[in-house]
């Protein structure tokens, strides 16, 4: 399936790509072991979100479900071979974007698999996986409202999960290009797309990938719009916690695996159906396909 993808990213591309993934987050005083817990407990948490469809949300029957849950279910079959156990309870756990990362430090969560993008200054808190997916933050507008680009949202209310990368780099983006528009903050991706909808705001920012599978769940999807244009870079990785070496090992060697075999693609297009990867995507899965000795 890789070869109907073609790649034609340039080098020093692929080399940001490597470097940020294979990067180490700096130790923690006390070590933690998840496999250790999870061979004397038989239980492995995994903190999932409940509102970031495609990758993390409940389905139709309640049941947590998405790509980036797809991936984690794998890295547990991965934690269940490595330990040579027959099975393990696997329990996943509602993460909220303003507590997911104080839920993995605090080992309420042994990993979040959800849309978290991997930071430098989160790595000073939480240590990450391999990276998943990579996207960028675009504006969903009403097509109604004829706005094209940052420099229409002068005197506008605009929307944005709080406690994101993504509002970190809206403000700054409209601080930089002196905009004055009112940044309005949501829990949740549905209460930015109720506003959008109802004219309470007149532009909602989120990842891309995010902002498509929302717009499917409009009232009327024809009455909005991408922008076509990323606001911001968004490297997507699963955290867990730091000095977790053992466990991270696992489930980069399971993510490692999917990538090197191709098998990534199936989950790929159980979530996002016939959408074309983006070329930064394809090379991800090709520079991340770690040879395994």
């Amino acid at each position: 399936m890789l070869s109907a993808r073609r790649l034609s990213v340039r080098q020093f591309v692929l080399g940001l790509i490597f470097s940020v993934a294979a990067a180490s987050a700096a130790g923690a005083d006390a070590p933690a072991d998840t496999l250790a817990k999870v061979r004397d407990t038989g239980q492995l948490v995994i903190g999932f979100r409940e509102d970031a469809r495609p990758f993390s949300y409940r389905d139709e029957a309640g049941n947590p479900a998405g790509y980036s849950v797809d991936l984690c279910r794998r890295i547990a079959a991965a934690v269940k071979d490595a330990l040579g156990m027959d099975a393990i309870d696997v329990v996943f756990e509602p993460v909220a974007v303003g507590s997911r990362i104080d839920m993995v430090s605090s080992g309420a969560v042994d990993i979040e698999c959800g849309s978290t993008t991997h930071t430098l200054e989160r790595r000073e808190q939480v240590d990450f996986t391999l990276l998943t997916f990579i996207t960028g933050a675009e504006m969903l507008t009403r097509v109604e409202s004829e706005i094209g680009d940052l420099g229409d949202l002068v005197g506008r209310n605009v929307g944005v999960l709080e406690a994101t990368t993504t509002e970190q780099g809206l403000r700054a983006a409209l601080r930089a290009q002196m905009i004055d528009a009112t940044v309005e903050t949501f829990g949740r991706h549905e209460e930015g797309l109720a506003a959008l909808e109802d004219g309470a705001i007149d532009a909602y920012f989120a990842d891309r990938i995010l902002l498509l599978g929302l717009a499917g769940e409009a009232r009327d999807a024809e009455a909005l719009q991408l922008s076509g244009q990323f606001y911001s870079y968004e490297p997507y990785a699963f955290m867990l916690r730091q000095g977790d070496h053992g466990f991270r090992r696992v489930a980069d060697g399971a993510l490692a695996a999917l990538f090197r075999s191709g098998q990534i693609w199936s989950v790929y297009d159980a979530h996002f159906g016939n959408a074309e990867p983006s070329e930064l995507l394809v090379a991800l899965f090709i520079v991340q396909s770690l040879p395994k000795r």
